[in-house]
């Protein structure tokens, strides 16, 4: 039976359709004969206990310069819908925190896709750390004494926000590297939320891979190979996506964190992992999709919707 679905995400116009996850998840919506509407996260209010957007129906094309089309706004009652996808990108900030509050009113009578509460509740930095058996040692923490012990510990290091996206203030850092004590001051003035410190692995340079998860089970997986004069394999950020496998190991990973998901009602996740070692949890608009469809790999957008289209009949 045809959905009624609005996608709360950032400006249509300005995304990437070759790399972008939800526009997959908006073509496979639009195939099935779901009903889009479109809205940012800036139209959203409250009054009372409703909660309001001004929603446009989005018709969408796999054009590039021409892939959507746009009516009239209506401000409209997001109870209204049966699935809203939750998809604007990071920062998660308190105007992020806010949107799965408002959200969190309408779910589960409208799903929600993730779910908001379990989105707030899982900073991706933070709920890695559910699983410390699964990651390179990893401190979270500004305090400069603590970073100094774990250097000593490890050697190199990566320091990055916790709060940070898209490969955006990832540094590596030697034993000896003399930049240490200047990019504490940098961090320090710059996030005012503690930083993630991790031992660095290697490995990186044959590859991030990202791995989809949904509602909790294995379904594609990409290897982010980073360009050969950065560390971050970002897509965006110049890694290239290449073919992949799991190993033995990475399905033990998605075995052991696979019912967690699904408990929390997190139906698409990706998570990034580096030699084995789980290094994040990605529960907002992780990307991914498209590059393993591009591949030959499983069509990720489908499952996510014969899930979401399995619970909204029950």
């Amino acid at each position: 039976m045809p959905l009624t679905v609005a996608v709360q995400m950032d400006p249509i116009e300005r995304i990437n359709i070759r790399g972008d996850s939800t526009f997959a998840l908006l073509l496979e919506a639009q195939k099935r004969g779901h009903a889009l509407r479109y809205y940012t996260p800036a139209s959203l209010a409250m009054a009372q206990d409703r909660v309001f957007a001004c929603v446009q129906p989005l018709t969408v094309r796999d054009v590039v310069g021409d892939h959507f089309s746009l009516s009239e706004a209506v401000r409209t009652e997001l109870s209204a819908f049966d699935v809203i996808l939750m998809r604007q990108d990071p920062p998660f900030d308190l105007s992020y925190v806010t949107a799965t509050h408002l959200l969190e009113r309408i779910h589960p009578k409208t799903l929600v896709v993730n779910d908001p509460r379990e989105v707030r509740n899982a900073p991706e930095k933070m709920f890695v750390m559910q699983f410390p058996s699964l990651m390179p040692p990893t401190l979270i923490t500004r305090d400069l004494a603590e970073i100094k012990a774990f250097r000593a510990e490890y050697g190199d290091i990566v320091m990055k926000p916790l709060y940070g996206h898209g490969g955006g203030a990832v540094f590596r850092l030697t034993r000896d590297d003399l930049n240490f004590g200047s990019l504490y001051d940098m961090f320090a003035a710059t996030f005012r939320e503690p930083w993630v410190i991790q031992k660095f692995l290697p490995a990186v340079a044959k590859g991030d891979k990202r791995i989809m998860l949904v509602d909790g089970e294995f379904a594609g997986a990409v290897n982010r190979v980073p360009a050969a004069d950065d560390l971050r394999s970002n897509m965006v950020r110049g890694g290239s996506p290449k073919e992949t496998d799991l190993t033995p190991r990475e399905r033990e990973i998605c075995a052991t964190i696979g019912p967690e998901l699904k408990r929390r009602g997190l139906i698409l996740v990706g998570i990034d992992v580096i030699d084995g070692m789980l290094t994040e949890i990605n529960v907002t608009s992780p990307t991914g999709i498209r590059a393993i469809k591009n591949f030959g790999g499983p069509d990720v957008a489908a499952a996510t919707w014969d899930v979401i289209e399995k619970k909204r009949a029950r």
